[in-house]
């Protein structure tokens, strides 16, 4: 393929993109769908296919960068008990990471042979975006039992796991499923979505090394260059997205992205009804 300034700007595009939607609870998979269905990279559908998902690692090296002192077990400038800590942290990590993986890599291409499309994107930004507004009122009077990170028990780790499993369908929201479960179990907004971030790390690693190996190891000069601006872009707006958001929860709550995930729903269903389904012929 030709790299044109053209398909530079596209790749741009879908990296901003990615950086915003990753990380607040709107369904960056979801996004990055409907955005290509306007701006269409010109590159082969399995090239796409897997440029949409490696993408993600320029948004994760975001949250590797703005916490490594806190994700570091072996930083010297952490007490013995700090590192104790570290290391609990990232055995919960894992914990969670079990349900998703096990039904991912069991279920991941029938997922996306038959729940990649603009239909299951709209309902379930609007399913999802009315389960926020209604967790949040549910919320409202309630004292979270869980308000620091460290105090997070390995079993709520697995319970918020388990929610991630939901995520695997388009349009749910990786963060704002895990989020909605930490919320409903006890933990604070924060606590909950700071554990989302590090929850990501190993899911998304895993889920980009995947499709790279189902696509091979052979790019083209052109193909490189793309998936490096991408990322690059992307990583650059994560940091400025998990600012925002870990900003923004100290005082304010969920709804705000409910509202927005259901109105940006009903938009899709209106162009599904007046346009058609772009996701219907490929």
């Amino acid at each position: 393929m030709d790299l044109s300034v053209v398909e530079l700007l596209k790749t741009i595009i879908l990296g901003i993109v990615e950086g915003l939607t990753e990380w607040l609870p709107v369904s960056s998979t979801g996004h990055m769908i409907l955005v290509d269905e306007f701006i269409r990279l010109n590159v082969t559908t399995q090239f796409k296919d897997m440029f949409l998902v490696v993408i993600q690692l320029g948004a994760i090296l975001a949250v590797v960068v703005l916490n490594f002192e806190k994700l570091n077990p072996f930083s010297s400038w952490k007490s013995r008990q700090e590192k104790r800590d570290t290391f609990s942290l990232w055995g919960k990590v894992i914990v969670a990471c079990v349900p998703a993986a096990v039904i991912g890599l069991l279920f991941n291409d029938y997922m996306e042979e038959h729940f990649m499309t603009a239909p299951v994107v709209a309902f379930t930004l609007i399913l999802y975006g009315i389960l926020f507004i209604v967790v949040e009122n549910y919320n409202k009077h309630r004292r979270p039992k869980v308000s620091d990170l460290r105090l997070l028990d390995y079993k709520t780790a697995f319970i918020i796991g388990m929610f991630q499993v939901l995520s695997l369908v388009p349009g749910t929201s990786r963060s704002g499923a895990t989020i909605l479960g930490g919320i409903l179990y006890g933990t604070s907004r924060y606590v909950a979505t700071e554990f989302t971030f590090f929850l990501a790390i190993p899911v998304m690693f895993g889920a980009s090394l995947l499709k790279m190996v189902k696509f091979g190891w052979h790019y083209t000069g052109a193909e490189i260059i793309i998936m490096v601006v991408g990322m690059v872009t992307a990583f650059i707006v994560s940091i400025l997205s998990i600012k925002f958001l870990l900003r923004y929860i100290k005082k304010n709550d969920f709804k705000a992205f409910g509202w927005y995930r259901i109105a940006l729903g009903l938009v899709v269903i209106a162009y599904l009804y007046l346009v058609g389904d772009p996701t219907a012929n490929d």
